[in-house]
């Protein structure tokens, strides 16, 4: 039986306006296996793992858990972990880290101020700093959630891992299954889908010097779908790859239409047409679906540069 992530590249759905959005994250390692819904189907106490769910609803926060590639076998409760958490707000992007022996201190986090931004709240609350390093590259990998995360995912992490390139993790589920292997690079909270190890280098490697490689670009993690595809859409146009330069000032309209207006750092604006509409012919969402489902994908129809006047009455 074919793979959903076959599938889906043999009728080649695009991957832009695709991403999860969360416009923080907060990253919390958890070695040995994962269950479908690893916040309570692993080795963390399930009722902090729902505890932390209800506490993160509509924050704008995503929880996810991660580990180090390789095998995992049940080894215990491990006596440390680190802690990411990462805003993704272009213009505001950060990301910061601590390391915990009781997971329970993250039940102390002020999650309504770490999702608008505020670093503050999660530095004081755990003591930690920022982030000093590579790039954070988080591959999905929980076969449990999908199988195509587990067959194409694993070994791309380990080959990343082997070669040293970045700061490599699995992490437990960033959707798309059918795009799979999907990665997420922090600090910026680009999403990236249907890549091989190779490209992940090269991502990383634009990461590191604050460039956005567009190339399986699914979008920013701090926009919803539209703008994604949106923004995505105006770096193509503009010939565009510095990280920090495109902001979403507005967003008009509701599905299946948007009118999505961005602006750079020099003062430029853009507005994008963008429409939705089911993806045809029917295929399977992941492969663990009983039935066959028409997902929604973002059109860019038209992209206009506005003028100086324009710009300024909007």
């Amino acid at each position: 039986m074919s793979t959903c992530s076959t599938v889906s590249r043999d009728l080649d759905e695009p991957v832009a306006g695709t991403a999860p959005v969360a416009r923080t994250w907060l990253l919390l390692e958890q070695p040995g296996p994962w269950g479908a819904k690893a916040l309570t189907s692993s080795h963390l106490d399930p009722a902090l793992g729902r505890a932390l769910e209800t506490a993160a609803k509509g924050t704008g926060v995503r929880i996810a858990l991660i580990r180090r590639p390789g095998r995992h076998a049940d080894r215990g409760t491990p006596d440390a972990r680190r802690v990411y958490a990462a805003h993704t707000v272009p213009g505001h992007a950060w990301l910061h880290h601590t390391t915990l022996t009781d997971p329970r201190r993250l039940l102390d986090l002020d999650l309504a101020a770490l999702g608008r931004g505020d670093s503050r709240a999660f530095d004081a609350a755990l003591g930690a700093v920022p982030h000093r390093g590579e790039p954070l590259a988080l591959v999905c990998t929980n076969g449990k959630r999908d199988r195509c995360c587990a067959l194409l995912g694993r070994p791309m992490a380990a080959e990343l891992a082997a070669s040293g390139a970045g700061d490599v993790w699995e992490v437990t589920h960033l959707g798309g299954h059918r795009f799979s292997p999907t990665v997420l690079v922090l600090p910026h909270g680009y999403v990236y889908g249907r890549v091989q190890a190779h490209t992940v280098k090269e991502i990383i490697g634009s990461a590191r010097e604050g460039r956005i490689a567009t190339a399986g670009c699914r979008g920013n993690s701090a926009w919803e779908r539209p703008e994604q595809a949106a923004e995505l859409a105006v770096r193509a146009a503009a010939d565009e790859d510095a990280a920090e330069a495109l902001r979403v000032v507005r967003t008009e309209g509701t599905a299946p239409r948007w009118e999505v207006t961005l602006a750079h750092g020099d003062g430029r604006q853009w507005r994008v047409t963008v429409a939705q509409g089911p993806s045809a012919p029917p295929r399977p969402e992941s492969c663990g679906a009983s039935v066959l489902g028409s997902p929604a994908r973002m059109e860019v129809t038209a992209v206009r540069e506005l003028s100086v006047t324009a710009a300024l009455a909007g």
